[in-house]
């Protein structure tokens, strides 16, 4: 009788080990699956920030063209306007100067 027993438990406890040694495959497995998917997960985000950053970076160089431009503008304004006034103060001097010569 005790014969039957021992081998009973043997055959239990051998039964148990396999069905531990599955659980533990299935627990490694199941970790091995979050731990790819949080690493994919995290690569995407890299590649999202990464891309946002460029089109930034983009915008950034656009919007200081058209700045750039502007002031070009503006700077080429500013000199037309310049000699334009230059060219009226002389007019109004030689006016003044006629002025004075005829009194």
């Amino acid at each position: 009788m005790r014969i039957i027993l021992l081998a009973t438990a043997l055959v239990a406890a051998t039964g148990l080990s396999a069905c531990s040694e599955k659980a533990q495959d299935r627990v490694d497995n199941a970790g091995a699956a979050v731990g790819e998917d949080v690493n994919n997960a995290m690569s995407d985000a890299g590649t999202r920030i990464d891309n946002g950053l460029d089109r930034a970076g983009a915008a950034i160089d656009r919007g200081t063209d058209r700045i750039g431009a502007a002031t070009d503008r503006a700077a080429n304004d500013a000199r037309r306007e310049a000699s334009q006034a230059r060219q009226d103060a002389g007019s109004a001097l030689e006016r003044a100067g006629a002025d004075l010569k005829n009194e």
